[in-house]
């Protein structure tokens, strides 16, 4: 009896030999590519926010930087470390005015205000490149509503005027600024350059109250609390009459 089964030509078992086999992904890759993966990220960046709120719960650092300053660091040493030690709080989440008044009444308003902007600077370097590389792709499919894409837009498309006008004008916190400016398309350059503008002016008055503090009639402590008072309350101002545009209409 005739075998009836097609046989493979020479030219189909050349090309069969030539087809890579594919091979099995290994543990170690597979793991690797769970860690990496968009959602690994943005939990590991949780778990680290999570864990320094925690921190500066239990240790509170920011009573060290305005009250136990260590008296043998002083002169510039002093100013770097009180700027690096500013900038790790605030991703931390501890508040930037009681920093800047207490970088006001333990440097003065002239070093006080340059620690006070280092540590600006760098804080939100920091919370924008952990934001940028370890939140921004498991986010940015979440930006579905109309106020979270005209915020989104915004950011993206005119990123240093829109940093600039958050920074002047207080009401948005840091921390959630530094976070949405990382979700968006907003450079890295014009992110740090509009912060550092932008924080000056509020920055300085902090400052020059906590160096004036011991002195609350003086000219210099009644204008920084009149230069703290006029940005919020215009900042007020600008949201209510901007707030149709940010609701998408």
């Amino acid at each position: 009896m005739l075998d009836a089964t097609p046989r493979a030509t020479a030219p189909e078992l050349a090309v069969a030999a030539a087809a890579p086999v594919p091979m099995p992904v290994s543990f170690a890759a597979r793991c690797t590519r769970a860690l990496l993966s968009p959602w690994s990220r943005l939990s590991l960046l949780i778990a680290l926010l999570a864990s320094a709120a925690v921190a500066v719960l239990l240790f509170e650092p920011q009573r060290l930087l305005a009250d136990g300053w260590p008296p043998q660091v002083s002169g510039a040493a002093a100013t770097m470390v009180f700027a690096v030690a500013y900038g790790l709080c605030t991703v931390a989440f501890v508040p930037r005015p009681l920093l800047n008044l207490g970088a006001g009444a333990l440097f003065g308003s002239q070093l006080g205000l340059a620690a006070a902007l280092a540590g600006t600077v760098l804080g939100a370097g920091l919370a924008f490149g952990l934001g940028r590389i370890l939140g921004q792709e498991a986010l940015r499919p979440l930006l579905r509503g109309r106020w979270l894409k005209a915020v989104d837009g915004q950011f993206s498309r005119h990123g240093f005027r829109s940093m600039l006008a958050v920074r002047l004008f207080p009401g948005v916190p840091f921390w959630a600024a530094n976070y949405c400016a990382a979700v968006s398309r907003m450079g890295y350059v014009p992110f740090l350059l509009a912060t550092a503008l932008g924080s000056i002016p509020n920055t300085a008055a902090y400052v020059v109250a906590g160096a004036r503090a011991s002195a609350p009639t003086s000219p210099a402590f009644l204008i920084a609390l009149a230069c703290i008072a006029v940005p919020a309350l215009a900042g007020v101002v600008v949201a209510w009459r901007k707030r149709h545009h940010l609701r998408g209409r």
